[in-house]
């Protein structure tokens, strides 16, 4: 645990005593501006802390000793420290120590991950190796226990799978929050037992159960949802989503990454109403390496909701105390009050969401948009570094479509993507027959989709077309695909699919992009085939990398390779492809590529 963070039952005597003058404080702070999130109110308070927990708010000249350290926050709006309620660690492609080395300077000092990306890989010991790499930063890090591994049992092969046995065990783990987001709507809504076995664990330890449904509009389903005992769901994209959770007491996550820029739509539920605002959450839900760094963390989604007519103080609110009262850590986070953990931002302008100084346990860790400590090393074992294990090298046949025999053009379903946006469009087009086979076509934007098992199992490999991207040749291939995490491969002829397939193989995974037989640009993912252990900023520029070949192939969508990695996530509107081939996800059944 990150040195000097006690918990509270420890210091409480030392606390009080600080308070009332009896032993001085380590450090007071004075005259900032303090941002109370319980009222609302930006109130002339002093600070004074003890043991990296603060002691007394107000008037504290009592607590000042002779070695007490003075820090003037003249100037300063004083906030807590922003607390992210939904994110994967996994989609900003590095280890949770170069992820806290990213956002802390930005001002995200607690972060509730979901780590079932590492899970469908790795299972119980890839959740085990991140948690407790969390266990030492100054970035607090709690963790979800993953409930969907796989996200769609029946429907697509994980390397792992979790049930009931899995989660009831882990709840007992230090640093396990809750559960991870409930992916599997239909099987809560029809009774699963597995399902429910799993809700019933994480409800027994007294836990939250956090959510994930994503059927827009469908408020009496929602309702039957949450009666599970559901608290939050960070799946709305409209005002009317956002509002339907908040309605029923659900906490609504307001999702602003790199992706998904939902913000825009959902804060209307706070900005054209009258509601009350403390069950609203904003988060990130994923963020790629070049956006940490160029935009920020929690510090841009806080902007953006500003941007868009939120308040400053109800924006900070929904990243503070509406966080840490959403998963039951209040009493520790979320607040400048007595007794929490002393993580303060001091911000140069509030609406601007300026973070210059962040404080974490009492201790200034960063400044200037850069970490002042060092951070722990960490080594993933050997093991994980080796988790692309294909049945066969792959070759041009493995990704051939045979057409009706006699048929000179045939009816096929496609995926049509929407740039930034979760939902794929389940759209029938008609496609020409060459040479006896359904080949990707610039004339009609459809690009070649392959699924290929890579967790050492059956190899089965699912095989579809996508709309969108606007590739004019070549392909590009990732092991980031959510949320089994096989090889996902999108290209426009059969042989640069494969040679896109084996060079992640070899390399342990990452994501490549290829054209006539060339790599044109390579990022390895070494850790489960989700993570690179270097600095962000070599990753960051990697990606870059690869997003210039994606535009040199003709793509020019934003985010792209997010978009790409949701195509074989077979619990998100319409349609959606697996290992074992398309499925329907809004009548939750595979379906025939070949409709008429």
């Amino acid at each position: 645990m990150f040195p000097s963070r006690r918990p509270l039952a420890e210091v409480t005597r030392e606390l009080v005593a600080a308070a009332t003058g009896k032993i001085p404080a380590d450090t007071v702070i004075k005259n900032g501006k303090v941002v109370n999130v319980f009222t609302g109110e930006i109130l002339p308070w002093d600070i004074a802390i003890k043991d990296g927990r603060i002691a007394s708010v107000g008037e504290v000249s009592r607590s000042i000793g002779p070695a007490t350290e003075i820090i003037d926050a003249s100037g300063y709006y004083l906030c807590p420290g922003f607390m992210d309620g939904h994110v994967h660690v996994e989609s900003s492609m590095v280890t949770v120590t170069q992820f806290a080395r990213a956002v802390l300077p930005g001002g995200t000092t607690a972060i509730f991950m979901d780590p079932h990306e590492i899970a469908n890989v790795l299972g119980l010991e890839g959740v085990k190796l991140m948690v407790n790499e969390g266990r030492d930063l100054p970035l607090k890090v709690f963790a979800t226990m993953p409930s969907c591994v796989p996200a769609a049992p029946g429907f697509e092969d994980a390397g792992a799978v979790f049930g009931p046995a899995e989660v009831a065990s882990a709840m007992g783990w230090p640093g396990i929050c809750g559960l991870g987001e409930m992916m599997n709507f239909p099987g809560v809504l029809a009774g699963d037992p597995g399902v429910h076995g799993e809700l019933e664990a994480t409800l027994k330890a007294s836990k939250p159960v956090t959510g994930h449904f994503a059927l827009p509009g469908d408020f009496q389903r929602l309702a039957a949802y949450t009666a599970a005992g559901i608290s939050s769901c960070h799946e709305s994209t409209c005002r009317e989503d956002a509002l339907n959770r908040l309605r029923l007491g659900m906490y609504a996550m307001m999702r602003e990454g790199s992706a998904w820029h939902d913000i825009k739509a959902t804060i209307k539920s706070l900005t054209e109403t009258r509601i009350d605002s403390r069950r609203a959450v904003l988060v990130s839900d994923d963020t790629h390496p070049e956006t940490l760094l160029s935009a920020g963390h929690l510090n841009h989604v806080v902007r953006r909701a500003i941007e868009e007519g939120l308040d400053p103080v109800r924006a900070i609110q929904a990243v503070t105390i509406n966080t840490a009262e959403c998963f039951g850590v209040a009493q520790d986070l979320g607040a400048i009050a007595p007794g929490r953990f002393a993580d303060i931002l001091f911000l140069k302008d509030l609406a601007g969401v300026e973070v210059d100084k962040v404080m974490v346990d009492g201790r200034v860790v960063a400044a200037d948009g850069r970490m002042l400590i060092d951070l722990p090393a960490v080594t993933y074992p050997d093991r994980v570094r080796h988790s692309v294990h294909l049945k066969e090298p792959l070759a041009a046949a493995h990704f051939r479509l045979a057409a009706p025999a006699g048929r000179s053009q045939v009816q096929v379903r496609v995926m049509e993507i929407i740039e930034a946006n979760v939902i794929t469009r389940h759209v029938i087009t008609t496609m020409p027959v060459v040479d006896g086979q359904l080949k990707a076509t610039t004339a009609g934007d459809l690009a070649k989709v392959a699924v290929v098992e890579r967790h050492g199992g059956n190899g089965r490999i699912g095989l579809g077309f996508v709309r969108g991207f606007g590739f004019q040749g070549g392909a590009v291939a990732s092991t980031v695909a959510h949320d089994s995490h096989n090889l996902l491969i999108v290209g426009m002829n059969d042989a640069d699919m494969a040679l896109a397939g084996n060079t992640l193989a070899q390399c342990g995974g990452g994501m490549v992009a290829v054209r006539d037989g060339r790599v044109l640009a390579l990022l390895p993912l070494p850790i489960a085939g989700l993570m690179s252990d270097r600095p962000v900023e070599e990753v960051a520029g990697q990606v870059a990398a690869v997003q210039r070949a994606w535009q040199e192939l003709g793509c020019r969508l934003v985010s792209p390779f997010m978009t790409m990695a949701l195509l074989s996530l077979p619990v998100l509107p319409e349609l959606r492809l697996t290992n074992r081939g398309l499925v329907d996800t809004l009548r939750f059944d595979f379906v025939d590529l070949i409709a008429g």
